[in-house]
């Protein structure tokens, strides 16, 4: 069910967190732990780790409640597990998130995970490509988002956390949905596909222009261009993971940009699509990591740009997971 060595550390960081077991429901660190999706009826089940013995699983939150040792005291429960599973529990024992144990052993990828993220980066990259050959002028923004994540499943990935199609005036809200929006051209547009592969995410964003960039649009995309590759490149051992997002921002200050910058450039990303490393945190980068970097420059009521990348922390540096070109793209229809 778990791999040993994994399952040592596992209860490593429970005895330093003084924890006594995990309840875990299906979930990314449920995912994390048995390498596979969930097991049992509909995918639902309960995973329990005590300090002594074989992991369990259960079918309910009570059956798991049995399998917990009498002797518990400090319970760490999944992050995700909803109120009435908790109240279903009923456990005599102070309870806490099983993240205190599971998120640090998350941070550093295995060369497995690394492979699943490549893979949907790719299959992103994949859509992207074959994006620029699609009818755009005169469609909707929603109608072409649900073309783009029907492209997305037919490369295999099983899942599709999100697809973002925003033109125009929409590129410059950062929390923009799809509409009926009819994209035209001199419209800038904003593309972000995220697609799971075997539980792992990857999202890349791109920037195009419908026949023809905005007025002064380049000089600002290139910006955004220059922000991300300055982060990139302090992806490495040692370096303190605030710095790759310190370092977007000053190149975007230094543009005249700066209010217009979105709040974060990036963040982790894994079995979920937002995950440790935070860029504003105190962590330092280490081989293994994961890190989406995706700055932004937001012209409210004009147009946008986003760039966004998956970048692997390797031994000697970053590497880019996704491998399709940056340059800006002028859609021809």
């Amino acid at each position: 069910m778990i791999d040993p060595l994994m399952l040592e550390d596992v209860r490593a960081g429970m005895t330093g967190a003084g924890v006594d077991a995990l309840v875990l429901r299906p979930s990314p660190d449920f995912r994390y732990l048995r390498a596979g999706p969930p097991a049992g009826a509909d995918g639902e089940s309960y995973l329990v780790v005590a300090l002594d013995g074989p992991p369990a699983q259960a079918g309910d939150p009570a059956q798991a409640a049995a399998l917990v040792p009498p002797t518990a005291r400090r319970v760490a429960v999944d992050p995700q597990m909803p109120a009435a599973e908790l109240f279903a529990l009923r456990l005599d024992a102070e309870l806490v998130l099983a993240s205190a144990v599971l998120a640090p052993l998350r941070l550093r990828k295995r060369a497995d995970e690394v492979a699943a993220m490549r893979h949907a980066a790719a299959a992103a990259d994949a859509v992207l490509l074959a994006a620029r050959e699609l009818a755009w002028f005169g469609a909707t923004e929603l109608a072409m988002a649900r073309r783009l994540r029907a492209m997305l499943a037919e490369t295999g990935c099983e899942g599709t956390p999100s697809v973002l199609v925003a033109a125009g005036e929409h590129s410059a809200g950062p929390r923009h949905r799809p509409c009926d929006r009819v994209i035209n051209p001199g419209d800038a547009l904003l593309v972000s596909i995220g697609g799971r592969w075997n539980g792992y995410c990857a999202e890349v964003a791109r920037v195009f222009a419908v026949a023809e960039p905005p007025e002064d649009f380049d000089a600002m995309y290139s910006v955004v261009l220059a922000a991300q590759r300055a982060a990139v490149d302090l992806v490495r051992p040692g370096v303190a993971c605030a710095e790759a997002a310190a370092v977007a921002r000053e190149v975007i200050d230094g543009s005249g940009y700066g209010a217009y910058a979105a709040a974060r450039a990036g963040r982790g990303i894994g079995l979920s699509p937002a995950e440790g490393p935070w860029l504003a945190a105190g962590e330092r980068f280490e081989a293994g990591m994961t890190v989406c970097l995706e700055p932004a420059i937001y012209l409210p009521e004009l147009f946008g740009a986003r760039v966004a990348d998956v970048v692997v922390c390797g031994e000697d540096g970053p590497e880019l997971l996704s491998t399709g070109s940056r340059a800006l793209h002028v859609l021809d229809r």
